[in-house]
């Protein structure tokens, strides 16, 4: 089974997300936010991060180049959810090394669909 540790300062977020994933037959580690995700990153494995952008502590954009830091976490596909949605804050999100870049709010089925393309 593929875990997904899925990252998002808003509770109310990080529970449809959450919901969502494990109707779709995911195993879902929840984090409070970029720190909290690099934490629990350390110690496990993941098949795909799912991050906001903007949380307090560390950011996803922060996030994912710390990920890509570590050797386990080269190839992970890490999608960024958010609601930004300009060309910057996607151009950052890529150089940062995101993987895909969806914007909410989110529609689960096609959140679904997406992970099922880069789940690998």
């Amino acid at each position: 089974m593929h875990s997904i540790l899925a990252v998002d300062d808003s509770a109310s977020m990080r529970q449809m997300v959450s919901f969502t994933l494990k109707n779709a037959g995911f195993n879902v580690v929840e984090a409070v936010d970029g720190q909290d995700a690099y934490e629990k990153a350390s110690s496990r494995d993941f098949s795909l991060v799912l991050t906001d952008q903007n949380m307090p502590r560390m950011d996803g954009i922060s996030l994912t180049k710390k990920l890509r830091e570590n050797p386990r976490f080269k190839a992970t596909p890490i999608l960024i959810l958010t609601t930004e949605s300009s060309d910057q804050m996607k151009h950052a999100g890529r150089a940062a090394g995101a993987t895909g870049w969806l914007v909410k709010p989110f529609d689960p089925a096609k959140l679904v669909q997406v992970i099922g393309k880069v789940i690998r």
